[in-house]
């Protein structure tokens, strides 16, 4: 069952309470980082020309309120993983072990190719995005394979395509009209038949993604 409308509700109370969005820099995050070069996630590749041309759209519509260079392409975040390394040292490092158990999973859950529909225009306090609507269940149940009952952090996990960044504290008030205006057109429907295990480097905000590999429904990793 698609509950994205709902959560695109809550979202939005959210984001208006927030009073203002939040000011992204662009610097480097070494007290994040801590000199590892790369952060790892599971994610929807949707980097298609139709989902370009929306993403474009919708940061032209929010001319002046984007941080410039952000480069990252489209995609919908299924699953956070950590600093990919081979000997884990931090709670938040991705070694080999983590990955077998996501790809067993994967593997036993069986899921095939599903569609989703990208659509209206909306916004967390730190980014605005693409609407994407889980219209087969399928993201709901790779996230079941890849993350099991963990909670999400920061509220309640939200299927979506990040635009932007915003680039400074604007009134949350006078931004919603905007987003309201954006005319999204019909949804668009993507067809999935595989989810990419994707990295960025860590030091470059809203920096390109890079595909590690990708698990093919019916056909494994690679």
């Amino acid at each position: 069952m698609d509950n994205t409308p709902d959560l695109l509700a809550q979202a939005r109370a959210a984001f208006a309470a927030a009073g203002h969005t939040i000011e992204n820099v662009r610097r480097d995050f070494p007290e994040w980082h801590r000199g590892r070069p790369h952060y790892a996630l599971w994610a929807l590749d949707v980097d298609i020309a139709p989902v370009r041309h929306a993403m474009q759209a919708a940061g032209n519509h929010l001319g002046g309120l984007l941080l410039d260079g952000y480069r990252r392409q489209a995609h919908v975040t299924l699953a956070l993983c950590g600093f990919p390394c081979d000997t884990p040292q931090h709670a938040d490092d991705f070694g080999p072990a983590a990955l077998a158990r996501q790809l067993a999973a994967l593997e036993a859950s069986g899921i095939e190719a599903f569609a989703l529909h990208i659509g209206r225009l909306a916004s967390f306090t730190s980014a605005p995005f693409l609407a994407v609507h889980d219209v087969d269940g399928g993201i709901a149940r790779l996230r079941h394979a890849l993350t099991g009952s963990a909670a999400e952090p920061g509220g309640a996990y939200t299927p979506h395509v990040t635009v932007g960044l915003y680039a400074g504290a604007w009134p949350t008030a006078e931004v919603l009209p905007r987003l309201d205006a954006f005319e999204a057109g019909p949804p668009l429907c993507c067809t999935i038949d595989g989810v990419s295990l994707m990295r960025y480097a860590a030091p470059d905000i809203g920096g390109p993604l890079e595909t590690i590999g990708r698990f093919r429904f019916g056909h494994g990793f690679g």
